[in-house]
């Protein structure tokens, strides 16, 4: 069996993630108390059609009950259970919004002072279950569809079984990027927005690739930032990472960071790795 484990911030989009889980094959279960994913685990095992991909959503609304998540997680392993845990994340500020917006009741609003405050416990609370997470997406800033290709890519294997790498771009005038494991800064180098004729394009053309990476400087950077994933790679693979992101942050997320973006994933699908690509603010402004 396939088994994937969904949590996160609550208003992070789990129930989002869950439609899009369903619609890949996967059955999915909302809100179950972790103590009770065992037994449900042995049903599901049982019968001539036992289930082959099973995606668990427990979070918060469970109280008390929730946390005894990371000691069932403990005793699945013992039992040689394999699974992976999905954590859906996004900036307080940005939660605080969609509960003002959709006007719902946060899940601790009856022991806390404010949203912010019940959004500030809660993620103190998660937060060893976040370190434990396999995948973490951070879905501040991106829509239904590009969660849908985040999942989609990140849960997909290649001939090789490889660790899934999402090499990513964004703007550091839109905030940094949380969810990042490795995270560079390429506003070190020239700027197609001060060119007239690639202002308007992105990293996405050969014309701005071009120019970015045709200095000395940014080839002498582009080798040696290479040089360090590549080293890197197989060491979080070893330590058991299914999942990592590699970002490229420039000034506004259109063109330089585009452009390693691209040009890494171009270079390690040559090296087998299971990869793609993902631009958080190409589009803004």
């Amino acid at each position: 069996m396939e088994l994937l484990i969904v949590t996160g911030m609550s208003g992070a989009g789990k129930s989002h993630t869950a439609n899009v889980l369903e619609d890949m094959g996967y059955y999915c279960v909302d809100n179950i108390p972790p103590l009770i994913i065992p037994s449900f685990l042995d049903l599901s095992y049982r019968g001539e059609n036992p289930l082959k991909q099973v995606a668990i959503v427990t979070d918060i609304r469970g109280g008390e009950m929730f946390s005894a998540l990371e000691e069932v997680l403990s005793r699945l392993k013992e039992q040689g259970i394999e699974y992976k845990i999905v954590f859906l994340d996004a900036a307080t500020d940005v939660l605080v919004r969609r509960y003002k917006e959709n006007r719902r009741k946060h899940p601790l609003s009856n022991t806390a002072e404010s949203i912010e405050n019940a959004v500030g416990i809660e993620r103190e609370r998660l937060n060893s279950i976040r370190l434990l997470a396999d995948f973490v997406i951070d879905t501040s800033h991106i829509s239904l569809s590009q969660l849908k290709g985040k999942l989609s890519a990140i849960l997909s294997k290649d001939i090789n079984d490889t660790m899934s790498v999402e090499f990513k771009s964004f703007g550091f005038k839109y905030g940094s990027d949380s969810e990042a494991d490795l995270l560079f800064d390429v506003r070190c180098l020239p700027n197609p927005f001060y060119i007239e004729e690639l202002k308007s394009k992105t990293g996405l053309d050969k014309q701005v690739r071009d120019y970015v990476l045709e200095s000395e400087e940014s080839k002498a950077f582009l080798e040696k930032l290479l040089a360090f994933v590549e080293y890197a790679l197989p060491l979080y693979a070893k330590e058991g990472k299914s999942g990592l992101i590699v970002s490229f942050g420039c000034t506004g997320g259109k063109h330089r960071s585009v452009t390693f973006a691209e040009t890494f994933c171009e270079y390690f699908k040559g090296k087998k790795y299971n990869c793609h690509t993902s631009h958080r603010d190409i589009i803004k402004g």
